[in-house]
This record gives structure tokens, C-alpha cells and sequence, in this order.
């Protein structure tokens, strides 16, 4: 007996899921509410299992749907890779990504040189800014999409991944013990500086600024000196650096979304396929993980 699966129906619960939302998913596909809700539960008959339950918070995807969602995201991507081999369109142009700094060189680099291997004929911008910039840029209309790292909660943006936010010092390093707290911060546009600043504050931790002018090379050699610490998403923290614990004498930081942002008018091939490449790239790391 074959049995298949019905890519529409995969694509509304991943959409759900990413969405965390029934109205959220419905907005996005340009369904009704209804509609996406009877998707869902012609899929869950058909698995025969529940794929959502609902707690204080909201949706949340079962045991059965969170071994779904992973599998639903890699099979949609492939299945959009076919279409887009079989059709025939080459994919050529422009495209400009925006990038924060931590994220450039350590969670999207392979993802980088794997569309440039596969579309030799794009060319690619690479905008390395903070986030709020990139937000600026992308509803400027200066880049085609970006990827941008926010506090875990509600965004116009496609959640592909959350992380733990960290303190990061020398390895055997004193600058974690030291008062008022040595910080070096990439920039004073950063995305983790509002959340940093507050979780210090209200420990009532004296702090002071060692580097803060949008070089991560500069802010890594501070920390590496042990002249300060930092913090970064764990998934980007150098192997040569620590993950400061808990019981460090320093405030817990809140969990960030890595997330993905495309314009309201619509994007063209080049920057679609990008946007595909980000997904799969993102979604195989955290397999491996």
C-alpha cells in the first residue's frame, strides 16, 4: 500500500508551527482560520496523531508534531528545490542579505557558500549591521531580506531558530569577577544590549563600557584578553572562549529568536531561493546539533 502525503497540508501545519498560531498561519497563507484548522486535522487523521495541544500560552506541537516539524521543513524545501530544478527558470540577479555580525561567520556560512555554489549566476550583497539597523534597511527597501535576532515573543518575521543568550568571557579569565563589570558590546545598536543593560540593572551590578563600535574582531580580542565580557547567542560563542555558568555572580539573560524577515511586497527568484537556502541551512545545523 502507498501511502502519501498531501504537501499542502504539511506546508499549513509547518506555517502553524512556525506561526505558533491558527489566525498567525491563516494570515499567511491567505486562508480562513477555518480552512487552516481543517488542514490540520485532515493531517492529524491522517497520521493518526494529535499534532497540537493548547496550554495558557497558546499552541504547542506534541511529541508527534515536533518530530513532524523537522521532517515537514526539510520536506517542503525539497520539494520546492524539485519545482524550481524541473521548471527551468534560472535563477540569476541580485540579491542583498542582511546579516547581524555574530551570525555572518558561524551559523550562516555554510548556508553562504552553498547558494553561491548552486546559483553561481546571483550576485550576493552581503549587509553586516545590528539588527534594529537591518529592520531599518529591509523596511527601506535597501536589502531583500535579512536575518535578524530578536527577543523570543511575537514578530512580523519567520522564527527558524531560538537561542540561549550567554555570557562569554576568557577561559580562566578574572574580567567576570571584576566591579564595576568590564562589557564590550559590538555596537550600541545591538539587539542583546536593551536585555543586557536590564538584567544588570536590576541586579544592581555596577558595569562599564570597554569597546562598543560595531567591530567583532575588536570585541573578541577584548574578551580574549579577559579585558571584559560579552555576550552572545551560545550556538556562536568560539571554542576558545567560555560560557560563563550561572553561578558566576551574573544576571541571567532571556532567550533570542534567530529570525527571518522578507518585505511585504514580495521578493523575486534569487532572493526566494535565499531565503529557502537559509531555512534548509538552519534547519540541518540544529539536526546535527
Amino acid at each position: 500500500m502507498i501511502r502519501n502525503l498531501d504537501m499542502a497540508l504539511i506546508r499549513t501545519f509547518v506555517t502553524v508551527a512556525d506561526k505558533a498560531s491558527m489566525t498567525a498561519a491563516a494570515n499567511a497563507l491567505h486562508l480562513t482560520q477555518g480552512a487552516v484548522s481543517q488542514q490540520v486535522k485532515r493531517l492529524e487523521e491522517a497520521l493518526g496523531a494529535s499534532l497540537f495541544e493548547r496550554d495558557r500560552r497558546g499552541l504547542r506541537l506534541t511529541r508527534a508534531g515536533e518530530r513532524l516539524f523537522g521532517k515537514g521543513k526539510r520536506l517542503l524545501a525539497l520539494n520546492d528545490e524539485i519545482w524550481t530544478d524541473m521548471a527551468g527558470t534560472p535563477v540569476a540577479g541580485q540579491v542583498r542579505l542582511g546579516v547581524p555580525y555574530d551570525l555572518v561567520g558561524t551559523l550562516l556560512a555554510p548556508v553562504l557558500k552553498r547558494y553561491a555554489e548552486t546559483y553561481p549566476q546571483v550576485e550576493i550583497s552581503l549587509i553586516c549591521a545590528s539588527s534594529p539597523e537591518l529592520a531599518a534597511a529591509l523596511a527601506a527597501g535597501t536589502i531583500d531580506l535579512a536575518v535578524i535576532e530578536e527577543r523570543v515573543g511575537p514578530s512580523a518575521g519567520e522564527c527558524l531558530a531560538i537561542d540561549r543568550l550567554v555570557w562569554v568571557g576568557a577561559k580562566g579569565g578574572v574580567a567576570r569577577a571584576k566591579r564595576p563589570l568590564p562589557v564590550s558590546i559590538v555596537a550600541d545598536t545591538c539587539a542583546f544590549r536593551p536585555a543586557v543593560l536590564s538584567a544588570l540593572g536590576e541586579h544592581g551590578l555596577e558595569w562599564r563600557t570597554v569597546f562598543e563600535n560595531g567591530n567583532i574582531d575588536a570585541t573578541t580580542a577584548t574578551v580574549r584578553s579577559d579585558l571584559a565580557v560579552t555576550t552572545w547567542l551560545a550556538s556562536t560563542v568560539p571554542a576558545d572562549l567560555d560560557i560563563l555558568p550561572f553561578d558566576s555572580g551574573l544576571p541571567p539573560l532571556p532567550n533570542f529568536a534567530i529570525n527571518l524577515h522578507l518585505p511585504r511586497h514580495g521578493v523575486g527568484p534569487a532572493a526566494q531561493e535565499f531565503a529557502r537556502h537559509i531555512r534548509e541551512g538552519l534547519a540541518r545545523r540544529l539536526v546535527a546539533a
